[in-house]
């Protein structure tokens, strides 16, 4: 009876891991059928797109890639180059001073933390469209107009990520850690940099990664506050070409301008996936 009880539940386990297992494929093929369309419209023509439908890419890549390039109404190198810029200095900022402000919070005791952590949690649910109209005039009041300041600034205070931190030092960082390097001598800000952040390196990975693909991807505040050419960033210049006029319209160049945006994501993605999955105690052992 025993035997065959243990048999059942095998089975089901076994079962249910099938379909687990099923249905994280079929999302991973589907994510990747969609990344694969697009290489495959950025190596058709124009003409091609205006077909229809198409698995197999065809013979247009090195033209769509240079008609993309060399576009005498955009730059588009000088575009990535802004791109890049701006999501690498959000994207450092963002980690760092939300981890710091979760490190003052989870630390320390004072009046009023319970306070300023619920008022953090409410400025998280208010949308940016909310206040850009404000922020604009701001912006244009301290002569910021077609300037990457008010870009990168504003993500130091970033509550999604915050509260992100907040909950992975509550697992993973112990009060006893801050004390002994208090014991030894440890100013707060060293204690912060030295022993604070290895251990946070995975949230800080996961965290920058995710900072980086909402700055890139920013389009409504840089469209606001950037109008001159040499300044506009890559979703700017995607919008501004799908905007020509017919007899200008490419639409393989356009796949191609989105699949050349899409690569940089990849590359700072590789690159930081790797702190991901490093343990958290090993990460503070070698800091």
């Amino acid at each position: 009876m025993r035997m065959s009880e243990n048999t059942a539940s095998r089975i089901k386990l076994a079962i249910l891991r099938v379909i687990v297992y099923a249905i994280l494929i079929f999302l991973c093929v589907l994510c990747l059928f969609f990344f694969y369309l697009m290489i495959v419209n950025a190596s058709r023509s124009n003409a091609e797109l205006a077909k229809g439908f198409s698995l197999l890419p065809k013979g247009s890549f090195i033209d769509n890639l240079k008609n993309a390039w060399n576009d005498g109404s955009i730059n588009i190198p000088r575009g990535m180059l802004n791109s890049l810029f701006i999501a690498l200095s959000t994207a450092v900022l963002t980690t760092y001073f939300s981890a710091l402000t979760a490190y003052g919070i989870h630390v320390y005791d004072f009046k009023g933390k319970k306070f300023v952590f619920t008022f953090i949690m409410a400025i998280m649910m208010i949308p940016a469209q909310v206040s850009a109209l404000g922020f604009v005039q701001v912006m244009t009041k301290f002569n910021l107009l077609n300037n990457y300041i008010p870009l990168i600034l504003p993500g130091i205070a970033a509550p999604v990520v915050f509260f992100y931190m907040k909950q992975y030092m509550e697992s993973v960082l112990p009060l006893e850690i801050i004390d002994a390097a208090r014991v030894d001598g440890s100013g707060e800000f060293r204690t912060f940099n030295t022993i604070v952040l290895p251990i946070l390196k995975p949230a800080i990975a996961v965290q920058m990664i995710f900072s980086f693909v909402t700055s890139w991807n920013n389009y409504f505040i840089p469209a606001l506050l950037l109008d001159k050419a040499e300044m506009k960033t890559v979703p700017i210049m995607i919008a501004q070409l799908r905007s020509a006029d017919y007899s200008k319209f490419d639409m393989g160049k356009v796949y191609m301008f989105i699949l050349l945006s899409i690569l940089p994501v990849l590359i700072i993605y590789i690159i930081l996936s790797k702190s991901i999955i490093k343990g958290v105690t090993s990460g503070s052992v070698k800091g």
